[in-house]
């Protein structure tokens, strides 16, 4: 058992690991700090729902290159974030803004909630409206008597 879970552990190492390779880094280490901020905003454009920084695409790569390259320049975060907002659009940003373009995107989620909710208040009524009895009829009356009348017989031979 010792064994499996040491190999699950190394086996999901590799997804912790960061994307961002050597050669990209840079010299300064607080120009590096804020690019490793920046880059955990923006989505890689080709991944699902993954940020730049973990992601080792080559969009991803190009992206991280580009805010590296714009902080150098000078550019402020936010100056870096608009810089690549510009080119990819509200997409690529992991938050986007609540605007026209992106209203469905921030309301989807709550209506599939509010659906599962009430679809499934409305299915827990039904089942509870189904498990309530009809009541036997006489006929039914009279098998049950028959059958107690015959069990008794029986029970006192």
């Amino acid at each position: 058992m010792k064994r499996f879970l040491f190999a699950s552990l190394i086996a999901l190492l590799p997804v912790h690991a960061q994307a961002v390779e050597p050669d990209e880094k840079l010299v300064d280490p607080a120009l590096e700090a804020r690019a490793r901020e920046i880059s955990k905003e923006l989505r890689c454009v080709v991944c699902q729902n993954q940020d730049i920084d973990s992601s080792n695409a080559g969009v991803a790569r190009d992206l991280r290159l580009l805010v590296r390259e714009r902080l150098t320049a000078g550019d402020s975060d936010n100056a870096v974030i608009d810089f690549i907002r510009a080119r990819y659009g509200d997409y690529v940003l992991l938050k986007p803004p609540l605007n026209q373009k992106t209203v469905v995107l921030w309301l989807t989620p709550i209506f599939l909630v509010a659906a599962a909710v009430i679809f499934g208040g409305l299915s827990l009524v039904r089942a509870r409206r189904s498990v309530e009895p009809d009541g036997i009829d006489e006929q039914d009356e009279a098998r049950i008597q028959e059958a107690l009348a015959v069990y008794g017989k029986r029970g006192s031979e």
